[in-house]
């Protein structure tokens, strides 16, 4: 069927996703393939200390993506979007949205970029003897409790961003694995067919002094935990409405288990079955291994057990910061250049390909430049806080090659410190698969092969990233889940896709070796800061 019948019959499957710098729709069709895509772009702000994005904003980045879909798909067909067969919510995992029973918002939403949690998370990471990170919503949770904060008595449920607005769509509150893991560790059934938060640690945190006071049940506060392919409701009047103001969006569409954006960067890039591995790398960067046994050791702060979308365990190094910082240079060099020539035509995209491939022309000690890219705390490395740095020694090579390879560098260094400790462990990781921004461009896979030391993939779609791998769980969902995941993926997903790969190059290598040493010992300069800027 073409694209255009395709949508008029309304067998198109929607994916969106809320990424920290954008909100993204896209629509693809029975292929697989993205046929038509909207987007808002958005930024959090620090608000009393706390990284935030307004309800407001939240409800008008998904508005205002989902009318620039519709504005595509006229433009690209002539037709109007009315229906679609299938849809899906993602957001950024982890966080705090905590709601009373009428369904108001008890403070600002507090965002995975908080590392506010340290005594919650630390207490739980010891009761558990599992680690639960600052980010989880589990210990934004406990943390609220602790600190006796006023609103704790009046919360009756609290969701992760895809929750809320899955929620909010359908009516239903539930949440895919894979978000789910992030907001509490779950366990799977010995089938494999199902999962739900840990029983053993649930009954060990409702027992806990400070949280039997209130009497909470978490399996009534958290959202139902459910599997990729499950059932999760149907988009109702209201959710319609909300989704689409101008009424022309029908209800009754179903929705697949809203996932995190972990769990779509896994479908997106094939690397839900065990040994496979992948990393997406935005404005956050993280790294994924499906795991075939258990590490050996808890690494709280440092490496998280969350899961797939179908539940299998999946060791992973998040860290706060990646793209961030360099996406605010390039700005900057775009505002120098501007201002010197009015009349210039190049877009942004312009400015990104040609600084980044001229970093592939810098010396190998990067000359003698450093920078951190800590917009927010970075746990791995021991930051509750950040402060974007740029150093360099007296005689160094100060030239844009050297810069914007150091910024390419730094974007992954402290994820490169949390990989470091899975090779420690003898976890296999033979190649990865990545999405994201990061991959736009040849030095980008390049810099990550490097830095990962081992083969690096990414697919032609590795650009969509986030919104393409939930629409394809929603089709997943939608086509009934016959087959397990990985086959899926593999035989109708990923079976003729193009992919392109980099193999870790001597020189490069070398010179992220060089650059990360010099990146570990001046963690000390970076410590200054934050304790004196």
């Amino acid at each position: 069927m073409e694209n255009k019948e395709l949508i008029k019959s309304g067998n198109a499957v929607l994916g969106i996703e809320f990424g920290s710098t954008r909100i993204k729709a896209v629509l693809i069709n029975e292929k697989y393939e993205p046929i038509a895509g909207g987007s808002f772009t958005w930024e959090n702000s620090l608000e009393n200390g706390i990284w935030t994005y307004p309800l407001s904003q939240i409800h008008e980045g998904l508005q205002s993506c989902y009318a620039d879909l519709k504005k595509d798909v006229e433009a690209k067909y002539g037709v109007k979007l009315t229906k679609f067969r299938a849809g899906g919510i993602s957001a950024m995992m982890h966080g705090y949205l905590a709601f009373d029973k009428d369904d108001n918002l008890l403070v600002p939403f507090r965002t995975w970029r908080n590392t506010i949690t340290g005594e919650a998370s630390k207490k739980l990471s010891d009761l558990f003897n599992y680690p639960v990170p600052e980010r989880w919503s589990a210990s934004h949770f406990y943390q609220a409790i602790l600190n006796k904060e006023e609103h704790v008595s009046k919360i009756q449920n609290v969701y992760t961003l895809a929750g809320y607005i899955h929620y909010m769509l359908t009516g239903e509150k539930v949440l895919g694995v894979g978000d789910a893991s992030g907001m509490f560790p779950v366990k799977l059934s010995a089938d494999g067919k199902s999962a739900d938060y840990n029983p053993d640690f649930v009954a060990k945190f409702e027992a806990l002094s400070d949280v039997k006071a209130f009497g909470f049940k978490l399996n009534t506060v958290f959202p139902k935990v459910l599997m990729a392919g499950d059932k999760a409701g149907t988009l109702t009047a209201d959710g319609a409405k909300f989704l689409d103001p101008t009424g022309e969006l029908e209800a009754g569409i179903p929705f697949c288990p809203p996932e995190g954006d972990a769990g779509t960067g896994m479908a997106a890039t094939n690397a839900v079955a065990v040994k496979t591995g992948n990393i997406s790398a935005g404005t956050s960067v993280f790294s994924m291994v499906v795991l075939e046994k258990d590490l050996e050791k808890v690494y709280p702060g440092i490496i998280d057990v969350v899961t797939t979308p179908d539940g299998r365990p999946v060791a992973m190094v998040h860290c706060n910061n990646c793209t961030g910082e360099h996406n605010y240079w390039v700005n900057l060099f775009k505002e120098v250049v501007d201002t010197i020539c009015p009349d210039n035509k190049a877009d942004i995209g312009d400015y990104y390909n040609k600084l980044i491939m001229k970093s592939l022309e810098a010396d190998k000690d990067c000359g003698g430049l450093l920078a951190y890219n800590y917009l927010s705390g970075e746990t791995v490395t021991g930051f509750n806080s950040g402060r974007p740095l740029f150093a360099r020694s007296e005689n160094a090579n100060f030239s844009i090659a050297n810069f914007m390879r150091v910024q390419m560098f730094t974007s992954l260094g402290a994820l490169r410190a949390g990989m470091n400790i899975l090779y420690d462990e003898g976890v296999p990781v033979e190649s990865m698969y990545g999405a994201g921004g990061y991959f736009k461009t040849d030095a980008g896979l390049k810099y990550m092969a490097a830095a990962m030391k081992c083969t690096v993939s990414a697919m032609e779609t590795a650009g969509e990233g986030g919104p393409w791998g939930m629409a394809i769980l929603a089709a997943y969902c939608a086509n009934g889940a016959k087959t397990a995941l990985p086959e899926f993926l593999n035989k109708e997903v990923f079976g003729s896709c193009k992919t392109v790969s980099a193999k870790p190059e001597k020189d490069i290598c070398e010179s992220f070796e060089i650059f990360f040493e010099r990146y570990m010992k001046g963690l000390a300069i970076e410590k200054a800061a934050v304790e004196n800027l």
